[in-house]
């Protein structure tokens, strides 16, 4: 077999959308959209994502190695106060097993463009590329007008066309605009140039450059910073991190160098993310090793006194930091999957030092990402 690195999992235009729609749903909770229409649209998200994670085969094999997210997410009741952390596991554990749908390609990708639109009003992000996508589009489908589907939202095409409607748009009013035109996008032509060079060449060689961070998908900081993480998970400072080894001031210097100078600079970084230390996100990018978060709780899984509904529960606790980095907040020990036997007190109110071992654990591996 050729030698390369894991990629990680691709996904679907579907997941994609399954993924922004869990992210809407998540930040729709805030009490400043607790209005009849968002709460209504919250609703129509949530509906629509258990039905996606529904319609999964359970008898799949790829199903079946997530079985316990699908079996979560299928229940309506799960939505109800979402965490970050449902979030990420929405994104990581069933985005990547959905079932694309069956609808005309440029529909879903318009549908993505809204989503993304109105995810990053919610988190207060500028959308300017978007944006401009969005007005290109309904300005192509514009020199089309003639067509009688068109013609009938010519009022809302020319609205966002020669208004500020767009400037002052909110979730209600971009909903609006992706339910009337998705359906209308197909009908935009296709531009097709066709060019003949009379040359013959030799294709020596396919290489993935890292100027492809200039691309239109990789523009933004946050997606460099991700970008650069996930393919350098060798790099010293970032491998230490993922092993659960405490950092240098050396190891911290490159992360700054990594992070305020080749991917951008500090005031990128702090625009986007704040004071969050530079261990903590990449952490939070790559996870944590399987065999250092195994080391790291080797006490408590290896004690023969300790029974199995106790080992289910640090064996979930090992699980969690090995896919999120971190346990930076406990309360998530107070949900599934780590009730699903018991919770805190049924376990361990006989045998507090245990319990206190296992936190004084998490709260180490959180500051071996300190920095």
């Amino acid at each position: 077999m050729n030698q390369g690195k894991p990629v990680p999992n691709t996904i679907s235009l579907s997941g994609a959308i399954f993924t922004l729609k869990a992210e809407i749903a998540f930040k729709l909770q805030d009490l400043d959209y607790q209005t009849p229409d968002l709460i209504e649209f919250r609703k129509t998200l949530v509906d629509d994502m258990v039905a996606k994670v529904r319609e999964l085969n359970k008898d799949n094999f790829a199903v079946r190695q997530h079985l316990k997210y699908v079996e979560l997410y299928a229940n309506p009741d799960s939505y109800r106060a979402l965490t970050y952390e449902d979030t990420l596991m929405m994104k990581q554990e069933l985005a990547p097993l959905i079932v694309p749908d069956d609808d005309d390609a440029k529909a879903l990708r318009f549908d993505a463009l809204i989503y993304g639109i109105e995810l990053a009003y919610l988190v207060g992000k500028k959308y300017g590329k978007a944006r401009s996508d969005l007005m290109k589009k309904v300005a192509a489908v514009a020199k089309v007008a003639n067509i009688p589907e068109i013609e009938q939202q010519a009022e809302l095409i020319d609205r966002i066309l020669h208004t500020d409607y767009v400037d002052n748009a909110g979730i209600n009013e971009f909903e609006h605009i992706r339910e009337k035109l998705r359906d209308l996008i197909k009908y935009i032509p296709r531009v097709v140039f066709h060019v003949d060079i009379d040359m013959e060449d030799t294709l020596l060689s396919m290489d993935w450059n890292e100027s492809n961070l200039e691309s239109d998908d990789l523009k933004d900081y946050r997606a460099k910073a991700e970008y650069y993480i996930r393919q350098h998970q060798d790099n010293g400072a970032i491998a230490k991190l993922r092993g659960n080894v405490p950092l240098t001031s050396g190891d911290i210097e490159e992360l700054e160098k990594i992070l305020w100078s080749e991917v951008g600079t500090k005031q990128d970084y702090e625009a986007e993310y704040g004071q969050k230390p530079l261990g903590e996100l990449v952490r939070e990018i790559v996870g944590m090793d399987m065999a250092a978060a195994k080391a790291a709780f080797s006490d408590f899984l290896e004690r023969a006194n300790l029974d199995s509904r106790q080992i289910y529960f640090v064996n979930q606790i090992v699980e969690y930091i090995v896919r999120n980095g971190m346990m930076k907040d406990l309360s998530v020990l107070q949900q599934p999957p780590f009730t699903d036997q018991g919770n805190i007190v049924e376990l361990f109110s006989s045998n507090l030092g245990v319990w206190n071992g296992i936190k004084r654990t998490i709260e180490q591996i959180n500051e071996n990402a300190a920095a």
